[in-house]
């Protein structure tokens, strides 16, 4: 089975490229490499029951 990517945007304003990175690396750091840039990957967000995004 394929591991789950996280599409994430470099925080830097001169760069803004898009990372795609394993969900493995998710709460972790990871740095860009077009700009050098540290960022952080967020967690997961919880959702209910229902299958919807905890508020």
């Amino acid at each position: 089975m394929e591991e789950q990517s996280v599409r994430i945007m470099c925080p830097n304003l001169a760069c803004r490229k898009v990372l795609a990175v394993p969900s493995s690396c998710r709460g972790k750091t990871v740095r860009c490499r077009t700009c050098g840039t540290n960022i952080r990957v967020p967690k997961p967000t919880p959702t209910k029951p229902d299958g919807t995004a905890a508020a």
